[in-house]
C-alpha cells in the first residue's frame, strides 16, 4: 500500500481532504532541510560577519590611534625643525660675523685673503700671524720706555753737550723729569745693574731680552730692580736721573743686537699698528730667518694645545 498523507482542511463550507504522495513528502523534506541549511549557513555568514565588523572597529581604533600618535610626532618633529632652522640661521649669522671680523683682522695683520681657503684654516694663519706678532712684540724692545716726554736727542754723529766734541751718539735720549718712572719696554733678565753718579753713564742699568737683542738706561737716578731678575714688558724697572756726565735729567736709551748699536727711534715707534716697519727701517737683523723660527715655535704650540683638548680613550683588553 502506498503511504500518502492526508490533509483535512475543515471550514463552514465543509471539510476538504489533500492527498500528499510520497514524491511531495520528499520535496518537502527537501526543502526543509535546505532551509535548516539556509538558516544555519545565514547565521554563520552573521556570525564572521559580526566578527568581522568587530575587528575592523577594533583595527579602526587602533590605527586612529596610531594616526593620533604620528599626527603628534609629525607636530613635535615639525617643531624641532623650526627650532633647527633658526638655531642653524643663529649660527649661520655668527659664522658670518666671525668672518668679517676675520676679515678686518686679516687687514690688520696684512694677511691675504683667499676665497678658497675655508675659514678654520684661515683662522689657523690668522691665530699664527697674531701669535707671532706678540711673541715678537713681548721678546723685543718696542715702544717708549718712558711716559710722557720727548725725545731730546738722536741717534748718530751730534756734538757732545758735555765735552763739545763731535762723536757718534749710540742711543736716543729722552728729555724728563728727574723721578720719571721707566719701564721695561720687553720681556727679559736684569744683566747689569751698575751704580755710579759721577762717571760716564752714572747709574746704569742693561737688560737681557731674547733673540739677541738688549737695552740699556743710562743717567738714572735709582733702580726698581735687581741684577738677575727677570722682568715682564711694562715693568717698572727704574727712575730717571741726571747721574754721570749729564748736563739735566733725562735717560739715555740704547737697543743693541749681539752687541751692536741699534738706531732705538725706530723700535721707540714700533707696535701693532704698525709691525711691519720695523724691517725696512732696521738693518742688520735677519728678520725673515727670526719669523720664521718664531713661526714654527708658535705652530708647534698650537698643534700640542690642540692635541691637548682631544681627550685621550685608552682600551682595555
Amino acid at each position: 500500500m502506498k503511504e500518502n498523507v492526508v490533509i483535512s482542511v475543515s471550514s463552514i463550507n465543509g471539510t476538504r481532504h489533500f492527498h500528499i504522495g510520497r514524491w511531495y513528502q520528499k520535496c518537502i523534506k527537501s526543502a526543509g532541510y535546505l532551509l535548516i541549511v539556509a538558516v544555519v549557513g545565514t547565521a554563520a555568514v552573521i556570525y564572521y560577519l559580526m566578527n568581522e565588523v568587530d575587528f575592523a572597529k577594533s583595527k579602526q581604533k587602533e590605527l586612529e590611534s596610531q594616526s593620533m600618535s604620528l599626527s603628534e610626532d609629525v607636530a613635535s618633529l615639525k617643531k624641532l625643525k623650526i627650532g633647527l632652522q633658526s638655531e642653524l640661521l643663529d649660527r649661520e649669522e655668527k659664522m658670518q660675523t666671525v668672518s668679517d671680523r676675520l676679515g678686518d683682522l686679516e687687514k690688520v695683520l696684512g694677511v691675504e685673503d683667499s676665497d678658497d681657503a675655508t675659514l678654520e684654516s684661515r683662522l689657523d694663519t690668522a691665530t699664527i700671524t697674531s701669535s707671532v706678532r706678540m711673541v715678537l712684540l713681548s721678546q723685543i724692545p718696542n715702544g717708549t720706555p718712558v711716559k710722557q716726554t720727548r725725545m731730546s736727542s738722536d741717534y748718530g754723529r751730534r756734538i757732545n753737550p758735555v765735552t763739545g766734541k763731535t762723536e757718534f751718539h749710540r742711543g736716543q735720549d729722552f728729555s724728563a723729569p728727574k723721578g720719571t718712572e721707566i719701564y721695561a719696554p720687553a720681556d727679559g733678565v736684569v744683566e747689569v745693574v751698575r751704580p755710579s753718579t759721577v762717571k760716564g753713564s752714572g747709574n746704569y742699568l742693561r737688560l737681557r731680552h731674547s733673540f739677541g737683542f738688549s737695552s740699556s738706561y743710562s743717567h738714572m737716578n735709582k733702580f726698581a730692580v735687581k741684577m738677575g731678575e727677570f722682568v715682564k714688558k711694562g715693568d717698572l724697572i727704574g727712575y730717571v736721573g741726571n747721574s754721570g756726565l749729564s748736563t739735566g735729567p733725562h735717560l739715555h736709551y740704547e737697543i743693541r743686537f749681539v752687541g751692536r748699536s741699534l738706531n732705538p727711534k725706530p723700535f721707540v715707534e714700533w707696535g701693532i699698528n704698525n709691525f711691519d716697519t720695523i724691517f725696512t727701517k732696521v738693518g742688520g737683523v735677519r728678520w725673515e730667518s727670526l719669523v720664521n723660527n718664531v713661526e714654527q715655535r708658535v705652530s708647534a704650540q698650537l698643534q700640542l694645545s690642540s692635541l691637548k683638548a682631544v681627550p685621550l680613550t685608552v682600551s682595555s683588553k
